[in-house]
């Protein structure tokens, strides 16, 4: 997939949620050996229920009041911070110079990623948690007031809106031809992406916060009615699913014919994409509803600490007793991890 928050410059660069738009999770990019230390600790001042990004050594992290900070990746300081007029729980998402998140105020904001100046913002009715996404110059984002908004990169300009069922918390998978996301109606559903209008929608037994990824021809996804889905793309006639233990927030991450999910039921589930068969599952916590990012033979979890799985068997390679998540993500840069903390702490790890 070609977007332009997909496109990394280095290696280590980690420009929106699970990497990249095709939410591969960073495969290949994290040695399987246990962090040694942690190298510097940063205080945010809030709590931290988004996953940080990273770019050309600066990692930006928004807190629950409203802050962003960048902070440079060698010192862990801040290099400039920025506060919106509410409370953030969006992961954001980098394009060309811009750094674009949702906020409860109901307003998207676009930044300077330099300087950390606002650029423009995007007004909705409600609160956005979801992780913008950009795509061919336009961003795609649902909100809580129940719509979907194509916003233009570079002026804010919206484009169209799209009302659905429900609150949209998911974050949108933006393909060539078709926006995939879950809603809180119960339903996932496919957008045009130049206008909005719904090409399929397929129920599923409660509201979905879980965010999609793509795998071939089958678009994977979980809902709250404790079953993890694979549709067909084109029509979103279900394939296979498989039932977990409880309710599913996690969003999947894909690494060739592999898919690993997490459950509320407290358990990590690594499935075959084309057959749904089961793989392995391993307990990591109480609660999972955080994203699994899979590495270099590695599966990482922050679920009451973060957990570094053997992806083809399950077994744990290793475990920091940092940074329990609700839906943080870490990320695998090189030879770093970066980490934030409900507690609002954000670690450098080697």
């Amino acid at each position: 997939m070609t977007t332009e928050a997909a496109k990394s410059k280095a290696p280590g660069d980690w420009p929106t949620l699970l990497k990249d738009n095709a939410r591969t999770g960073g495969q290949g990019q994290h040695p399987v050996r246990s962090p040694e230390r942690a190298v510097w600790q940063f205080r945010t001042g809030s709590s931290v229920r988004s996953a940080p990004i990273l770019e050309d050594g600066i990692l930006y992290v928004t807190s629950v009041n409203g802050v962003l900070h960048a902070l440079d990746v060698v010192t862990g300081t801040s290099k400039w911070k920025f506060q919106a007029a509410g409370q953030v729980h969006s992961t954001p998402s980098l394009s060309e110079n811009r750094i674009l998140f949702g906020c409860d105020d109901g307003k998207v904001y676009a930044l300077d990623r330099h300087a950390g100046s606002k650029l423009w913002e995007a007004p909705t009715g409600a609160e956005v948690w979801a992780s913008p996404v950009v795509r061919s110059g336009i961003v795609f984002f649902g909100g809580a007031d129940a719509r979907v908004y194509a916003v233009d990169a570079a002026s804010g300009r919206t484009l169209w809106v799209e009302e659905l069922g429900g609150r949209v918390y998911s974050t949108i998978y933006a393909a060539e031809q078709q926006l995939y996301l879950g809603c809180g109606d119960g339903k996932v559903y496919s957008l045009d992406p130049s206008s909005g209008k719904t090409m399929w929608s397929t129920p599923t037994g409660n509201g979905i916060d879980s965010s999609p990824a793509q795998s071939g021809d089958l678009l994977l996804i979980g809902s709250e009615d404790f079953w993890f889905y694979a549709m067909n793309t084109i029509t979103g006639e279900v394939r296979w699913k498989y039932e977990t233990g409880l309710g599913i927030a996690s969003s999947p991450a894909v690494s060739g014919d592999l898919a690993v999910i997490g459950s509320k039921d407290g358990f990590l589930y690594a499935l075959d994409t084309q057959s749904g068969r089961l793989r392995w599952k391993a307990a990591v916590g109480e609660v999972v509803t955080a994203p699994p990012v899979i590495g270099d033979g590695v599966v990482c979890i922050q679920a009451g600490g973060t957990f570094a799985l053997d992806s083809a068997t399950g077994n744990v390679v290793w475990r920091a007793a940092l940074a329990g998540a609700v839906q943080s993500v870490p990320v695998l840069a090189g030879d770093a991890i970066y980490l934030a903390s409900l507690s609002g702490e954000v670690y450098a790890l080697r």
